[in-house]
């Protein structure tokens, strides 16, 4: 099969190899991929930053996020069957950890990522076990369905906190920034505010998503101030922080209102300073730390978002390229100029 190896520790560093088909154990199916999206993290992987050089085995078939069809099964498979349309969760967890006993599962204690811990779905074939599996609406478009484990860290953030009819500004608008605007339009909140650095591009793409306002920050220099100057002077009912910057992490905690929620899933890569007194615990803020989606909670609810019709996140994959082309995808993730961008098989 054909496979995206991140096979060289440098910026860049992969190669289009020819591999064995991987073998499904008792408990695993194999997926015949037709659809892959890249991600944020394989963004990461591919400028080899200190997280990837502190986290990756090289070499490593990369990418998470994708769709197609079972071909094979383990003896032990109970649920699925050959010819099933599906995508997967990307975090591999135990099981038998607290917090996989207590519904959890999304923060295992030895959970193991698909695309950079183990082999992932940038490849024509794909081993995943069953307990990771998931049955796509038939009627689903493949590229959409490639799309639903960051359309599920987009919608594990926004259910964080109670957003209906309530004023949200999104820092960074990146494509989980985008889907969250989209989110939170689908839900109804009052007010869309989002918030990126210097990017027009992605400035107009929050618009087509639904934001009622849109900042650039790099233009202002009291963002809070100009968050309070649009929501009636009191701050913003529900901050979601994605650019992971310590000014929008700090901007994101200072301007909610007295009371409200700050949700936090961008990755600094530098610490961050707050004065606790003042901007946390006297205005009696809650900040919410994301990672993941809730397993399988957020999957369940991205199907009905979608399925209820007042979800449509089409327009927000911006490129389509051929397997073979995904540098050009990757070329366009570095460049800042585009949404989802998907691989077709």
């Amino acid at each position: 099969m054909k496979a995206i190896v991140k096979a060289k520790p440098e910026i860049g560093g992969l190669e289009f190899r020819e591999l064995p088909v991987p073998q499904p154990g008792p408990h695993d199916v194999l997926i015949k991929v037709k659809c892959a999206a890249i991600c944020g993290t394989d963004l990461h992987i591919y400028k080899w930053d200190p997280w990837s050089q502190g986290r990756l085995q090289l070499p490593r078939i990369i990418g998470h996020e994708f769709a197609g069809e079972i071909v094979e099964i383990g003896h032990a498979v109970e649920h699925f069957k050959v010819g099933d349309y599906v995508s997967g969760e990307g975090h591999l967890v135990c099981g038998f950890c607290q917090m996989c006993r207590t519904h959890q599962s999304h923060i295992c204690e030895n959970w193991v990522g698909l695309g950079y811990d183990v082999d992932g779905a940038f490849a024509e074939y794909i081993v995943l076990p069953e307990a990771n599996v998931w049955v796509n609406d038939p009627n689903m478009k493949p590229e959409i369905a490639a799309c639903q484990d960051p359309l599920g860290n987009a919608v594990h953030a926004v259910f964080a906190a109670d957003c209906v009819g309530k004023k949200v500004v999104v820092f960074g608008c990146g494509p989980v920034g985008i889907l969250a605007v989209a989110v939170l339009k689908a839900i109804g909140a009052a007010q869309i505010i989002a918030i990126e650095w210097d990017n027009e591009y992605r400035r107009k793409l929050a618009l087509r998503a639904g934001a009622t306002h849109t900042l650039m920050s790099k233009n202002i220099d009291d963002v809070p101030q100009a968050i309070r100057d649009i929501t009636g002077h009191k701050g913003a009912d529900v901050t979601i922080e994605l650019a992971g910057t310590r000014r929008s992490i700090q901007d994101a905690v200072r301007g909610v209102r007295p009371g409200g929620d700050a949700i936090l899933l961008g990755i600094p890569g530098e610490p961050v300073e707050f004065n606790i007194a003042e901007e946390i615990v006297f205005k009696a803020i809650h900040i919410h730390g994301i990672t993941g989606r809730r397993i399988y909670d957020t999957w369940y609810r991205i199907a009905g978002l979608l399925q209820s019709g007042a979800l449509d996140i089409q327009s927000l994959i911006t490129h389509r390229f051929p397997f073979a082309e995904y540098e050009r995808g990757f070329d366009l993730m570095m460049q800042g100029k585009c949404g989802k961008v998907v691989l077709d098989f």
